[in-house]
């Protein structure tokens, strides 16, 4: 783990709007938090959605994932607590573990599932979406798994801890890149009394979902279980303070500003591409194509 100095930045973004998630389910009756929902897909583009799930009884989680397709997008699994085990129709299949995450690109299409390996205990984390420019949005299903050891982290001299699952942070690259969204995706844990700064480029879209404690976000405070979308104010960063322990992600994209078509898990440009991929799904093309691939491979 190395050690960074950091410096401050000229100005802040504010925060715009503070969002409580909505409590749903999803899969085969998991329990979860949407935080970031359909209407907020413009403001936050390149990101379509953000999950969070906390649940300690198992009824909240053993139904886990079973089949089901994607198409268009890109997956990003990011667990705190708890194990997951993916498979999809191109082969893959890997364990998601504590403090590891997962990068599926759904591509051209691919039917996976994500299904619990424990029967009790705490299982923490979140799924982030994040769409694919329309050139992208047919490329070949592609899916990597990240353990947490393989995914890079700094603590500053204050003793803030953050791991930088992609992008780059103060000089350290994080575990994926990808240059038509250049994301940035950290996790920041913040001691108490401690702050953070973290440089972002003015055009494009950030958010923060603080998940334990409280943070001053851009001198705003945000509390548990809240995201704070950040305004796009000419700031070229925004600075994070925590007067009690804090751990918060922190996003930000640049918009890939083209039309969003969604239709449950498919998401494209327009009506007719979502008429497509569901007659592709129905006629059993996803996995034809996912093994098409993995040949090519």
């Amino acid at each position: 783990m190395n050690r960074i100095e950091t410096s401050p930045l000229q100005r802040s973004r504010r925060v715009e709007r503070v969002v409580r998630g909505v409590a749903t389910s999803d899969g085969a009756g998991v329990r979860l938090t949407r935080v970031l929902t359909q209407d907020l897909q413009r403001r936050l583009d390149p990101f379509l959605m953000l999950d969070a799930f906390r649940n300690e009884n198992p009824d909240d989680y053993i139904g886990g994932f079973p089949d089901h397709p994607h198409r268009g997008f890109e997956t990003v699994t990011y667990m705190l607590a708890g194990c997951m085990r993916h498979r999809d129709s191109a082969g893959n299949e890997g364990l998601l573990g504590p403090g590891g995450a997962q990068w599926m690109t759904a591509g051209s299409g691919l039917v996976h599932s994500e299904m619990p390996e424990q029967q009790d205990g705490l299982m923490e984390g979140f799924q982030l979406w994040l769409n694919l420019p329309a050139a992208d949005k047919l490329c070949a299903p592609s899916y990597r798994d990240i353990p947490s050891a393989q995914i890079p982290e700094f603590v500053t001299p204050d003793g803030v801890r953050v791991r930088v699952l992609a992008g780059a942070s103060h000089g350290v690259a994080g575990a994926v890149q990808r240059p038509q969204t250049e994301p940035l995706y950290l996790d920041v844990h913040l001691p108490a009394g401690t702050a953070f700064a973290q440089a972002i480029p003015a055009d494009f879209n950030a958010f923060a979902y603080v998940y334990r404690g409280r943070a001053a976000i851009g001198g705003s405070e945000v509390g548990d279980a809240q995201m704070a979308i950040l305004a796009n104010d000419g700031g070229d960063g925004v600075e994070l303070a925590a007067a009690g322990d804090t751990r918060l992600i922190l996003a930000a994209g640049r918009p890939l500003k083209q039309p969003i078509a969604q239709w449950g898990p498919f998401v494209m440009n327009t009506t007719d591409e979502i008429h497509a991929a569901v007659a592709d799904y129905r006629a059993g093309r996803f996995e034809a194509a996912a093994v098409r691939s993995l040949n090519r491979d």
